[in-house]
């Protein structure tokens, strides 16, 4: 089970008002929960698969004013929503920068060294991917963003009114092989992190 809590930290004159909509937004991608909105600056929802969890965190690292918990409860322990849910809020932290995500894995009893090791993969993994980000221009997020939503590159190069070889450029230029491969990456870290068993003792 995995959760996502996301505090803003941007400055938005009506803070209030651009969580609330993020949150509306978010909670219309497949996989994930209805996200809650807590006080002005916090949102936090249970979701379902891997893939969901990194198109969100993708999704609030890509607006760039947001700090994301990932909260990861392995299948074998059969916890509640609830511990999902505070994972997620101590894996964000008090002082979460935006930009930033961070994981947490629900260790099993005697696994607190190797559920962080995990925890910690995908926080590094999540780091590449938000400097992929960073350095795009804002063609190249709109080109990645029509990539992102399932068009190929000639119907997004129609799309943007430009050549398809234009758009191969601009996808080159914002690292959009770095940005997929990264996703897999992440997709597959989470996957086996939600399968995560300790180590048999010897």
């Amino acid at each position: 089970m995995y959760a996502i809590h996301a505090r803003y930290r941007g400055r938005a004159v009506r803070r209030a008002e651009l969580v609330s909509r993020s949150a509306e937004a978010l909670s219309t991608l497949e996989g994930v929960g209805v996200f809650e909105v807590i006080g002005v600056e916090d949102i936090i929802a249970i979701v379902n698969t891997p893939e969901a969890v990194a198109d969100t965190s993708m999704a609030l690292l890509s607006a760039g004013e947001w700090a994301v918990g990932i909260g990861i409860v392995p299948d074998s322990m059969k916890q509640a929503a609830d511990v999902a849910k505070r994972m997620a809020t101590s894996a964000l932290g008090s002082r979460a920068r935006s930009g930033v995500v961070k994981a947490k894995l629900q260790a099993p009893r005697g696994a607190k060294e190797e559920a962080t090791a995990w925890a910690n993969d995908i926080s590094a993994c999540f780091l590449l991917l938000a400097t992929v980000l960073a350095k795009r221009s804002t063609e190249g997020r709109e080109a990645t963003s029509l990539m992102r939503r399932g068009y190929n590159q000639n119907e997004a190069a129609a799309k943007l009114g430009i050549t398809k070889q234009a758009m191969s450029q601009r996808l080159q230029a914002a690292g959009w092989q770095a940005e997929t491969a990264g996703w897999q990456l992440a997709v597959n870290l989470l996957a086996r992190a939600q399968e995560f068993r300790p180590a048999p003792a010897e």
